[in-house]
């Protein structure tokens, strides 16, 4: 029984972040790279799948640069993972190409029980390569999960929706699972876990298949905010400043 779980690796947000020269991405040197917030919670929710389901293995698997996106498995090996998959392609592939390069991959080892995947990535935010795995696949999915429980026959996960309620579905296997935060509580990477992953052999494939559907231009940072300005006087006096602030700078009355 394989259980992929379907990782990225993304800027940390303490980055600071430059733009290409042409304006059609992000610079990639000097970044600080991380795994996903999201797919933190897919990780450990797929462990906690492995250790109810006696014979099971888990599979990380990410595509991008194999020369740095390496890393971001080894943190999915360091908190449990069994096996690790790369699929080596450049970093500024649509989401329609990294979906169509996974899926082909996940056919390649013989399919899945079971995926798990962040609900999407912050780096662009776009929440679209999970639902794209599993059209490729031709399986049930379900993102924004917030709670998810198992039997033989099949899965039931609750979802979060508009107005703070919440969606219950029920799957059959195999199926894609989108993961939110407050699904679970990832674990820390432990000392010999760590040790373990470095000694890991990662499984490398070469990216094929992915059509582009996107181009990536006119990128920009976004302007720098006014600086802050502090009232003083009376209560009275700071309500009148304000109000004159709003009419006549921000513009806002």
């Amino acid at each position: 029984m394989k259980i992929f779980v379907c990782v990225k690796q993304v800027p940390d947000t303490e980055t600071k972040i430059k733009i290409m020269p042409d304006s059609t991405g992000v610079d990639s040197a000097g970044i600080k790279w991380v795994m996903n917030p999201y797919d933190e919670f897919a990780v450990e929710e797929a462990i906690k799948f492995r250790e109810k389901n006696a014979g099971a293995q888990v599979w990380a698997i990410t595509a991008g640069p194999k020369s740095r996106a390496t890393e971001v498995l080894r943190t999915a090996l360091a908190m449990g993972a069994d096996e690790a998959i790369i699929v080596n392609a450049p970093d500024n592939i649509d989401s329609q190409a990294t979906a169509k390069i996974l899926a082909d991959a996940i056919k390649a080892e013989g399919g899945a029980h079971l995926i798990f995947s962040g609900k999407l990535a912050i780096d662009d935010n776009q929440s679209a390569v999970p639902q794209m795995i599993a059209e490729f696949l031709s399986i049930p999915h379900t993102t924004v999960v917030s709670k998810f429980e198992s039997s033989a026959e099949n899965m039931t996960v609750e979802r979060d929706i508009e107005g703070g309620a919440k969606e219950v579905v029920q799957m059959m296997y195999p199926g894609l699972v989108a993961a939110n935060k407050g699904l679970n509580m990832p674990r820390y990477a432990s000392l010999p876990g760590i040790m373990k992953a470095k000694k890991k052999t990662i499984k490398e494939i070469e990216g094929a298949g992915g059509e582009q559907k996107v181009k990536f231009k006119n990128f920009s940072l976004p302007q720098d905010k006014a600086p802050v300005k502090m009232l003083t006087g009376d209560a009275s006096a700071q309500a009148q400043e304000l109000i004159k602030l709003l009419r006549d700078e921000a513009k806002v009355l």
